[in-house]
């Protein structure tokens, strides 16, 4: 294991990007950086800037315009950045699946290295999916 992804498990910084969703995951996300689930005990801060992000947290499904929003982030991210695709919009469209206007789920855009299944997930899931990203990590 190299060093810059030893440093990614000891404290992950993420980056929340919403894409054309109802927000309910977004609101979990949010809540599971209350006091009550606090997630920066573990290390893990929300960050305001995708050049600051380890992590990038996605939602919602994506729509053609917010596909090229993504991907220009998704550029912008110092390597190697992982991608959490958090509930059902982000994994499999789910109601959005034969819309119109929709680019597909976010791993036909990027890669995508975890899903967080649910509408919306709990912030349990949310913790669950990013500890067990760390996980995949130290194992190499």
């Amino acid at each position: 294991m190299d060093i810059r992804t030893k440093a990614l498990t000891k404290s992950i910084w993420v980056f929340h990007l919403a894409g054309a969703s109802c927000n309910n995951c977004d609101i979990e996300i949010i809540d599971a950086l209350t006091p009550k689930f606090d997630l920066e005990r573990f290390g893990i801060l929300l960050v305001g800037s995708i050049r600051h992000a380890d992590v990038i947290l996605v939602t919602g499904a994506i729509s053609h315009k917010a596909a090229v929003r993504l991907k220009r982030l998704y550029e912008q991210a110092p390597k190697p950045c992982l991608i959490i695709a958090i509930g059902c919009c982000a994994c499999s469209m789910c109601i959005f699946r034969d819309s119109y206007n929709m680019a597909g789920p976010v791993d036909r855009l990027i890669p995508v290295h975890a899903y967080v299944l649910g509408c919306p997930p709990r912030p349990e899931a949310v913790i669950m999916g990013v500890v067990k990203l760390v996980k995949a990590l130290r194992k190499g």
